[in-house]
C-alpha cells in the first residue's frame, strides 16, 4: 500500500535550490544517510518545529538560528540517528555540523537549519558528517530532489515527494517537497521530517503564514499510532526575486493551495507507509460543536488498538468505533444522536443498526486498501477530517527489532 512518490521523474527543480545526498556512515552502510540543501542568497524560509518537551539537539538548535538570523542558507539533515537525549556533547556535535556547512558555503553558522531523524539516545558520530559536507557542497545540483527524499528515508519502505506547478497571470512557479516517515507518526508534528520549497517569490510574512496553514491541514491531521517524536520538523522556502507576494493577493491564494497540495500528499504518503499498514482509513466526524471537538473524537477512534485491529482484520465490529466516541470525553454526548457509514454502508443510525444492515456488506468494503469511516454526533455543525491506518503483525516485527 506504500505509496511515495507521484512518478520517479516528477519531483522538478526549484530555482535556487540546490540538493545533495552521500554516505557518511552515520548508521547505514552502503546508502546515502546525509542531505545538503543550499538556499539561494535572500530565501524566505520557515519551520514548524516538534511540540514534544524534550526536543532533540538539533530543534533546540534551528528554533535557536530561526531567532537569530532573518533568512536560512542552508539546511543540513542526517538520517539514522535523532541526536536525542544525548546532553551538551549532543548539542556541540550539531553546531560543529552547521560550522561545516558555514565554512562550506560562505555563511555564517546560524543560517545553517539543522534536522535528525533517527535512533535516540546515541551519539552522532559527527566527525563523518564534517568529513562529507565538503563532498557534497561540490555536488549540489537543482536535480537532487529524488536522491534526496531517498537520503532521508529510515524505516519508511519508499521515498517521499511530489511537484505541483502554479499558474498565476505572467508567472509559472514550482514547488516541490520530499518527506520521511511511517512509525511514531501523530500530530503537533509527528516522526517526520519535511522539506518543501518553491521559486515563487513570497514575502517573509507569507512563508509563515503559508506554512502554519498548511502543516494544520496536513501533518496535524494524521496519525499512524499516536506517538510523536522529539525531532519533527516542517520547513518551507521560497526563493523567487523581484516584487514579492504579499499575504491576500491572489498569486498568494494559489501558492497557499498548491503548498498544501504538496504538503497533504506528503502527510497521506507517510499514512499509506505506516509501519506494517495495509490500509488507508480516512475518519471524518460531522455534527459536532467545533472542530476541536470533532477531532477529538476522531482522534480517539484512530488511536484506539482495538479500532486499528479491526480495520487491519477487515472486521466491522462497530462497536469499538462506539466505544471510542464514547469515551472521547465529550460532555453530554448521547448515543441515540449517533450516525456510523463506512464507506456508503450505513451501520449505524441513532446510535442503533440501520435497518437492513449487513455486516458482509461493511466487511467487503473493509478490504479495500482504502475506505472512509464517518461519525455524526447530530449536536452541531463542525467537522474534521484525519489521516490514519490500520495496525497489524508487520508493526509489532518492526518496532521490536528496529535497533537491531
Amino acid at each position: 500500500m506504500a505509496v511515495g512518490l507521484t512518478a520517479p521523474d516528477a519531483l522538478l527543480p526549484v530555482g535556487g535550490v540546490r540538493l545533495a545526498a552521500g554516505a557518511a556512515g552515520i548508521r547505514y552502510r552502503g546508502r546515502d544517510d546525509l542531505l545538503l540543501i543550499e538556499l539561494a542568497p535572500g530565501s524566505r524560509s520557515a519551520v514548524a518545529l516538534t511540540n514534544n518537551a524534550f526536543a532533540a539537539a538539533p530543534v533546540r538548535i534551528c528554533r535557536e538560528h530561526r531567532g537569530r538570523v532573518a533568512q536560512s542558507r542552508a539546511w543540513i539533515i542526517n538520517s539514522g540517528n535523532a541526536n536525542a537525549g544525548t546532553g551538551s556533547p549532543g548539542v556541540l556535535a550539531v553546531r560543529r555540523s552547521c560550522s561545516a556547512v558555514a565554512a562550506s558555503l560562505s555563511c555564517a553558522a546560524e543560517a545553517v537549519w539543522p534536522f535528525s531523524t533517527g535512533v535516540i539516545g546515541e551519539a552522532l558520530p559527527v566527525e563523518r558528517i564534517e568529513a562529507t559536507v565538503p563532498e557534497l557542497q561540490h555536488r549540489l545540483t537543482e536535480d537532487g530532489w529524488l536522491t534526496a527524499a531517498r537520503a532521508i528515508m529510515t524505516t519508511d519502505s519508499v521515498p517521499k515527494g511530489v511537484s505541483r506547478t502554479i499558474d498565476v497571470p505572467g508567472a509559472r512557479y514550482t514547488v516541490t517537497g520530499i518527506g520521511k516517515g511511517a512509525g511514531m507518526i501523530r500530530p503537533d508534528m509527528a516522526t517526520m521530517l519535511a522539506f518543501v520549497a518553491t521559486d515563487a517569490p513570497l514575502s517573509q510574512a507569507a512563508v509563515e503564514q503559508i506554512l502554519a496553514r498548511a502543516v494544520d491541514a496536513s501533518f496535524h491531521c494524521i496519525t499512524v499510532d499516536g506517538d510523536t517524536s522529539t525531532n519533527d520538523a516542517c520547513a518551507l522556502a521560497a526563493t523567487g526575486s523581484g516584487e514579492l507576494i504579499e499575504i491576500g493577493t491572489v498569486a498568494y491564494r494559489a501558492c497557499r493551495d498548491a503548498i498544501i497540495e504538496v504538503c497533504q500528499h506528503l502527510a497521506q504518503a507517510m499514512v499509506r507507509d505506516g509501519e506494517g499498514a495495509s490500509k488507508f482509513v480516512t475518519v471524518r466526524v460531522r455534527g459536532a460543536r467545533s472542530g476541536e471537538e470533532a477531532r477529538k473524537v476522531a482522534f480517539t477512534i484512530a488511536h484506539s488498538p482495538l479500532v486499528k485491529t479491526a480495520w487491519f482484520a477487515s472486521d466491522p465490529n462497530w462497536g469499538r468505533v462506539l466505544a471510542a466516541v464514547g469515551r472521547s470525553g465529550l460532555e453530554g454526548l448521547k448515543i441515540e444522536d449517533v450516525d456510523l457509514m463506512i464507506d456508503d454502508v450505513r451501520v449505524l443510525v441513532g446510535g442503533e443498526p440501520a435497518e437492513g444492515y449487513q455486516e458482509s456488506d461493511a466487511s467487503e468494503v473493509m478490504r479495500r486498501d482504502a475506505f472512509m469511516v464517518t461519525i455524526d454526533l447530530g449536536r452541531g455543525g463542525s467537522d474534521a477530517t484525519i489521516w490514519t491506518c490500520d495496525l497489524g503483525h508487520d508493526y509489532v516485527r518492526i518496532n521490536a527489532e528496529y535497533r537491531t
